[in-house]
This record gives structure tokens, C-alpha cells and sequence, in this order.
């Protein structure tokens, strides 16, 4: 059971009890795909002020999805005044960047408060969950689109159905759907459980998609690898025949084949290797607070929650944890409760050591938390193997 890993506690509400939900992994052992087999219902999810998570914080974040915008323009030869739509578009850095290029764009994401801030930067934006029936409204107003986009969202979508319905719908001719997302070949690898909780409804590799898109007369042409988020993956979908399938399909799925990436037995493996890894890093912080050392924590982002929550750390551990992002400041991880404060408080408070959950983010972290390191304090990442740096 694991609670909402967005779901930030406000002070006040400390003594209330906090909902929990299932959070197991499935795989089917037909097509390959991996999902969770709970859904939790996305007005619980997203529906809400208190959905905090806002895309543009890292600069890492801002470059690289400024860079897919435009990486997509040129590859594509999207002509001026084309209609470009983001599922899933938060505070709209993609679609900020599609608009300097010279398209017309639409957002739609159902989080209030991210869209607000994108509504109010001259970013239009539905404030839905997409939907064939979102998708229709928008066709009626705009047209249909060259480019649609999904950035680290198609994998919260339940009815992945209406979603192509959607997609089918909003698609010209030879217009493309492309979407990123964490892959499961380095999920495994790099032994990123934290990837897993309630809002990643699945998990994402070549050989699924592939026979997913087929199943609606599309087709996956082309898969591009980023470093983004431990290691994503940019699926290039678009009608059956309309776009020369690219030879990195084959080659991912060869990858994802030796590596027995959709059998059991790998699966198996990876519980064995998560719990290991679980008891490496409690060992690890342990014997640090057994020696009389101060811990914290870098950061407060879902996967975060997920780590916190799986290993039971708390604040008999970790005495806070540090956030960038101010709307969290304030407030109390999920399931944990442990403080969230100001970056700043790292310098202030000084703790011997400070647990990176934003791990992806690593590089970043450390060169804007500098000073920290030069005051004497050490970083420790949490995986693929827990280590002091």
C-alpha cells in the first residue's frame, strides 16, 4: 500500500489519516507490456490545487524539452502556422517553444494550477484530462494538428483506446504523434523502482508499442534514446505507411531481446535486485546515524515518495528534505511526513549528509548546491547502488 506520491501534506492535516493504495507491477507475458495493476482515479491524482509538480524547475528540464520542440520542427518540417497540441503540457514548455517557432498551438492537462500559470504566459490550455471527445473539440476550433506531443504523460493514461481515438482524430495525413517516457530496459538496469507509483500507469519499451500502434492502423517508424529522467525514449508514431520506418526500431528491439527484457524470469530478477538495493541503502543510512551524523534529503519528487515510503524512512532518518520548488516547501512528504524546506536550509542547517531522491537530476543538484559540498557536506545517491560521493 503507498500513498498518493504527489499528494504533499499540508501541516494541518497531519493528523488526518492519508489514503493508500495498491502499487504492484504486472506484466503480460503475450505482448511484453508492464503496467501497475491499480488505477487510482485521476481526479484524485491530478484534480487538484494541491498537484505541485511543475516541469520547467531544473534548467536540465527547461533545455531538453526546449530542444525536442525544436528537434521536432526541423525533423519534420513543421510549416508555420501548423497546429501543434501537448497532452499532458503542465506550464507549457513545449508548447511556449512551438509557438517561437511559428505554429499555432493548444495544451490540454488537467492539473489547475499548472495550467493556470500556462494560461497566463498567453498559452492556451485546456484544463482536461485528453480525451477522443477533447480531441474532437479541438479539431472543431483549430483544425487538425501536424504534430502532437506527449512528454512523461502517455504512460498516466488508463484507456490508452480513446487515447488513439484522440490521436486518429487530431492527426493529419502524414502528421505525427511522438511521446517520451522513462524506458523499461534502463528501469530495470539501473534498478529505478522509485520510477514506479500511481500516476505511471505503464512502463514503456519498443516491441509492445510497436503492436500497440499497429492495432490502430498506425505505425511506430522511428525510437530515439535521451538521457532525460535516467534514460527515456521518444516513440515516433504516425499512419501506416505514411513515414519510412527507421532501422533504431530493430536495433532497440534487439536490445530489449537479449536483455530478456519481457520475460518473468527478468522481472523475478528485478524484485531480487530492488531488495537488495533496499537493504544496501538502510544499512548504509543506519550505520551513518549510528555514528552520530546528521542526514537529509535533496528534493521532493513522486519517485522520492516512492523510495521514502518502500525503504520506511522518515524523519528518524532523514531530519528534513530540501525542495527547490516552493509550492512544496511547507509541507510533509507523503506516507513519511517528513518536513519540506527551502534549498537554502541545506547551507543553514548544514547536515553531514543530504540523500539525492531526484537522482536523474544528480549533475544539476550538485553544481547548484556547491556550496554545500564546499562547507564539508557529502552527497549520497540512493541508486543503481547506494553511494557517498
Amino acid at each position: 500500500m503507498h500513498p498518493h506520491s504527489d499528494g504533499f501534506v499540508r501541516a494541518e492535516k497531519l493528523s488526518e489519516p492519508e489514503p493508500v493504495y495498491p502499487l504492484a507491477v504486472n506484466l503480460c507475458t503475450g505482448c511484453g507490456q508492464v503496467q501497475i495493476s491499480y488505477i487510482v482515479k485521476p481526479e484524485i491524482l491530478y484534480g487538484s490545487d494541491d498537484y505541485l509538480y511543475d516541469g520547467a524547475i531544473t534548467e536540465t528540464g527547461r533545455k531538453h524539452f526546449r530542444q525536442m520542440a525544436k528537434d521536432i520542427v526541423q525533423e519534420f518540417s513543421v510549416a508555420p502556422g501548423s497546429l501543434a497540441v501537448d497532452i499532458g503540457s503542465n506550464v507549457g514548455l513545449l508548447l511556449a517553444t512551438f509557438r517561437e517557432e511559428g505554429m499555432v498551438i493548444q495544451g490540454v492537462d488537467p492539473t489547475p494550477r499548472m495550467t493556470k500559470i500556462a494560461i497566463e504566459n498567453g498559452l492556451d490550455t485546456i484544463t482536461e484530462c485528453f480525451s477522443a471527445n477533447v480531441a474532437r473539440r479541438i479539431v472543431a476550433e483549430k483544425g487538425r494538428a501536424s504534430i502532437v506531443t506527449g512528454t512523461n504523460v502517455i504512460a498516466h493514461i488508463d484507456d490508452v483506446d480513446d487515447l488513439m481515438e484522440g490521436i486518429d482524430m487530431l492527426l493529419t495525413e502524414n502528421g505525427v504523434f511522438v511521446f517520451e517516457a522513462p524506458h523499461l530496459l534502463h528501469l530495470i538496469e539501473k534498478r529505478a523502482f522509485d520510477t514506479i507509483y500511481h500516476q505511471h500507469l505503464s512502463y514503456f519499451s519498443v516491441k509492445p508499442i510497436a503492436a500497440f500502434a499497429a492495432r490502430f492502423d498506425m505505425e511506430l517508424f522511428d525510437v530515439k534514446e535521451a538521457d532525460i529522467h535516467g534514460g527515456s525514449i521518444r516513440f515516433c508514431i504516425g499512419r501506416t505507411g505514411a513515414h519510412a520506418v527507421q532501422p533504431a526500431i530493430a536495433r532497440l528491439v534487439d536490445r530489449e531481446t537479449k536483455a530478456e527484457l519481457h520475460s518473468l524470469k527478468r522481472m523475478q530478477q528485478f524484485t531480487r535486485d530492488v531488495h537488495t538495493l533496499r537493504h544496501q541503502l538502510i544499512t548504509m543510512l543506519q550505520n551513518l546515524k549510528d555514528e552520530g551524523k546528521r542526514l537529509a534529503g535533496i528534493g521532493a519528487p513522486a519517485k522520492g515518495s516512492t523510495l521514502l515510503n518502500f525503504c520506511g524512512l522518515n524523519s528518524s532518518i532523514l531530519e528534513y528534505v530540501t525542495e527547490k520548488n516552493t509550492l512544496k516547501v511547507g509541507r510533509f512528504t507523503p506516507g513519511t511526513h517528513i518536513e519540506i524546506v527551502n534549498d537554502d536550509e541545506l547551507l543553514r542547517r548544514k547536515p553531514n549528509f543530504a540523500l539525492i531522491l531526484p537522482w536523474n537530476f544528480a549533475p544539476e543538484i550538485k553544481k547548484n548546491l556547491s556550496a554545500y559540498t564546499a562547507q564539508g557536506g557529502q552527497f549520497i545517491l540512493p541508486l543503481p547502488i547506494p553511494k557517498i560521493l
